[in-house]
């Protein structure tokens, strides 16, 4: 696996470590199944934040009613289609990134833009940065769907999510 805790992309740099785990897990995870670098870690950041959200941290609060459950579970689904998703280290199978419909906010050779993941084409362009991340927002608050948010090199700076 080409990421773990001590080397992993530099867009996870600020996340919590319990999410950057998660993170570098599902990306792995992704690279396996043959999906390109840069959607894998927009994938892996916004499904580890999502996971945060979901599986909160019962330790950090001194909580013991997860005792039992404390680490996520290795199957909590599997996919049919491929028996290689039994070996995944994350909570949910790769498929299911698929039915989100998240957003990015990326640089153009004019400005800035908003399009959908999965898609080559722009779904709106700005002038600049602020004004996308603006629309960005409101389109994800409306739709309650992710924000993915670039750099000017491409990278991931950040997610937002409604």
């Amino acid at each position: 696996m080409p990421w773990n805790k001590n080397d992993y992309p530099v867009s996870m740099k600020n996340l919590k470590p319990r999410i950057r785990h998660k993170a570098i897990d599902i990306a792995n995870a992704l690279l396996d199944d043959g999906y390109e670098e840069g959607r894998a870690i927009a994938i892996a950041t916004a499904k580890a934040e999502e996971w945060d959200e979901n599986h909160p941290d019962h330790t950090a609060s001194g909580s013991d009613s997860s005792s039992r459950t404390s680490s996520p579970p290795k199957h909590k689904e599997s996919s049919p289609s491929k028996s290689s998703s039994r070996n995944r280290r994350h909570s949910e199978p790769v498929s299911s990134s698929k039915s989100h419909h998240n957003i990015h906010v990326v640089p153009t050779e004019s400005g800035w833009a908003i399009k959908q993941e999965g898609t080559s084409d722009y779904h709106s362009t700005y002038d600049t940065k602020v004004e996308a991340v603006n629309a960005a927002k409101a389109w994800s608050t409306k739709h309650h769907i992710r924000a993915i948010i670039h750099n000017q090199d491409g990278q991931i700076a950040r997610s937002l999510k409604s």
